[in-house]
Formats: C-alpha cells, structure tokens, sequence
C-alpha cells in the first residue's frame, strides 16, 4: 500500500494541476479576447517549462534513427493536446469547472477501458470485464450528479 501512496498523491496532483491550468487559461482567453491565442501562450510556456527540464535532467536529444522508428501516430499527441487545450478554453467558462473536468474524465474513462480492452496504441490487453462497467457507471452517475 505504501508504495501505491505516493504515486496516487502525485496524479491527484496532476489533476489539481489540469483544473488550475484551465481556469488560468480561461482567464487568459477573456484578456486576450482569444482562445487560440491564450492556447498558444499555454502551449509556448509549457514548451519553455519542458526545456528547463530537459536541462534539469540532462536528458541528451534523442538520435535522429531513434525517433524515425518510433510509429507514425505517436506524433499525433501534440494535436490532441491542442484540441483539448481549445475545447477546455472554450467550454469550462460554459460548463463551469466541475461540470467540465467530470465530463473530461468520463470521457477519458470511457476511452481507456476500451484502449485497454482492444490494447489499443500498444497496449497491454485489459479485458472489460463486470467490475470495470460498474465502474464507468458509477462515473456516468457521478457526472450526473454533478451536472444537477
């Protein structure tokens, strides 16, 4: 359990940290008066925020081979970084926080358990099964709930 403890706490970070960057960037949007541009701010300090870790970590520039085997789709996660960046500009001042991140995570829940049932993108198969539908349903009621 001890070694399960730490890394819950840092992705329950990570989420704090998606709510935090959203309103920031939400507010960006209203100063700005645009959500493409508040989405190129985000992108371009998130970008300079990767270099300094880059550098922190010393982690050499991968070889030009290296990166040419990597498969065609696994360049595409910048895209729908940015799509998601747009639509959560867009739709949290709409939605509200809450209404938006229970229906993103619903969304990204409903995903995973099929990217795991088919090991889609190279993952590992993880068969649905009763405990996992129980699951997406309580999430399902979970975002009703909080949509009220």
């Amino acid at each position: 359990m001890a070694g399960w403890l730490l890394p819950a706490i840092l992705a329950m970070a990570a989420g704090v940290s998606i709510v935090v960057q959203q309103a920031l960037n939400a507010n960006l949007r209203t100063a700005l008066n645009s959500a493409a541009w508040a989405g190129f701010v985000s992108y371009a300090v998130g970008t300079a925020c990767m270099a300094l870790v880059i550098v922190a970590l010393r982690d050499p520039t991968p070889a030009v081979a290296t990166a040419a085997r990597a498969p065609w789709w696994t360049w595409g996660g910048g895209a729908f970084g940015a799509l998601f960046i747009v639509l959560a500009i867009l739709l949290m001042p709409q939605l509200g926080a809450a209404s938006f991140i229970a229906l993103m995570i619903a969304g990204q829940m409903l995903s995973s358990v099929a990217f795991d049932h088919f090991g889609a993108f190279g993952l590992t198969p993880r068969p649905l099964d009763l405990p996992r539908v129980a699951g997406i349903a309580l999430l399902i009621a979970g975002v009703v709930l909080i949509r009220r």
